[in-house]
């Protein structure tokens, strides 16, 4: 297999993780990290999780409920090495992470929730933000908990599409139609 590398050496595969995680914009799923760094066989499964363990404990990388992020300890000491890790195995995941990052972003910017007060009335709030502050924010009732799970998926969805049609039909003049 042309460019198929299997890393064994330990540094080089905790220097894989951190780019990984140095190039991600919040935190990622123990799974999508656990893909992104095995993925094309650079990596063994058990040496990773070795690894990804020690980056824990060192103060690299910080485990929260939903995933793993890099610390600023992390982030700083990749820099400096990452230069090291081969140039294709480098290129490669780049590829991967950009699309990865463009929609960490964007799920980011956008929120979607509900809760049912003690009367039973269920709310819906969504809200968009431009990566600066809120943008948009609306408060909704609806049905029930079901209704409310599609509103949330559709605005997570389309939250754009949804925000330009409001703006439309706000700034359109009613009268000169």
């Amino acid at each position: 297999m042309d460019g198929f590398q299997f890393m064994t050496e330990k540094l080089d595969i905790k220097i894989l993780i951190l780019f990984i995680l140095r190039r991600l914009p919040g935190v990622v799923s123990g799974e999508t990290l656990a893909n992104l760094a095995l993925a094309d066989g650079n990596v063994g499964y058990f040496e990773y999780a070795e690894c990804l363990a020690e980056l824990v404990d060192s103060g690299h990388v910080e485990q929260t409920r939903p995933g793993y992020q890099i610390t600023e300890r992390g982030s700083r000491n990749c820099e400096i090495v990452e230069s090291s890790l081969p140039f294709t195995i480098r290129s490669r995941l780049e590829k991967k992470l950009v699309p990865l990052a463009e929609n960490m972003r964007r799920r980011a910017m956008i929120s979607a929730d509900h809760e049912t007060d003690t009367d039973g009335l269920c709310r819906v709030r969504l809200s968009l933000s431009d990566g600066m502050g809120e943008i948009a924010s609306l408060k909704l009732l609806c049905g029930n908990e079901d209704q409310a799970a599609v509103i949330e998926e559709n605005f997570r969805r389309t939250a754009e599409l949804y925000y330009n049609r409001i703006m439309e039909m706000l700034l359109t003049d009613e009268r000169k139609i």
